[in-house]
């Protein structure tokens, strides 16, 4: 595309680069409509339930991730209820389906903000939202490890693969998103 400028006698013109160009701003850098997001994420869904022959799922990679870690430390965790089967702690982190789909969704999300200029490093503003950062994503991890899955596995994917535990998860999460937005605005908003 290139763009004429009239400059008094001259005329010139340059090429628009493409993250000027309205089209790139459309598709990368704004925000897309929410049924465009769902639609995607309902497709996504598919793709992986026929390449893994299970549903999309999110945490149970993290899990094992860390499990890994504390396994490289000296810990065994082979007495766990989650690993009874030790296959997931003993496949390489490159054959893993989900490890793969985490690091893509990582790099992905990373990719995206550096495109749309929304990547910053902030300082911190308080060490309060340092405890509510850190104590939020401690109870998200330990409740999506005892819910069977994140609002992904446990609800997204579950209710359309008719769990009734889908529901559940539903409801609880209606509830949380209540009681969180009310701690949210009283004690954590600047």
């Amino acid at each position: 595309m290139r763009l004429e400028i009239k400059n008094g006698s001259q005329d010139q013109t340059r090429t628009i680069p493409i993250w000027e160009r309205p089209m790139f701003k459309k598709i990368v850098i704004n925000p897309w409509p929410y049924y465009v997001g769902f639609s995607l994420l309902g497709i996504l869904n598919i793709i992986a339930f026929l390449a893994n022959g299970t549903p999309l799922g999110i945490s149970t990679a993290y899990s094992d991730w860390g499990t890994k870690i504390f396994r490289a430390l000296g810990g065994d965790p082979s007495t766990w209820y989650a690993y009874k089967n030790p296959a997931a702690l003993n496949r390489s982190f490159f054959a893993d389906p989900l490890s793969m789909q985490n690091t893509a969704i990582i790099l992905g999300a990373l990719f995206a903000n550096l495109l749309g200029s929304k990547f910053k490093i902030r300082p911190i503003k308080s060490y309060k939202q340092v405890v509510g950062a850190v104590t939020g994503g401690l109870l998200m991890g330990y409740g999506a490890r005892i819910a069977m899955g994140c609002n992904i596995g446990a609800f997204f994917s579950a209710i359309p693969s008719l769990s009734l535990h889908g529901w559940f998860f539903f409801a609880a999460l209606a509830v949380g998103a209540l009681i969180g937005t009310k701690l949210l605005v009283n004690f954590f908003s600047y």
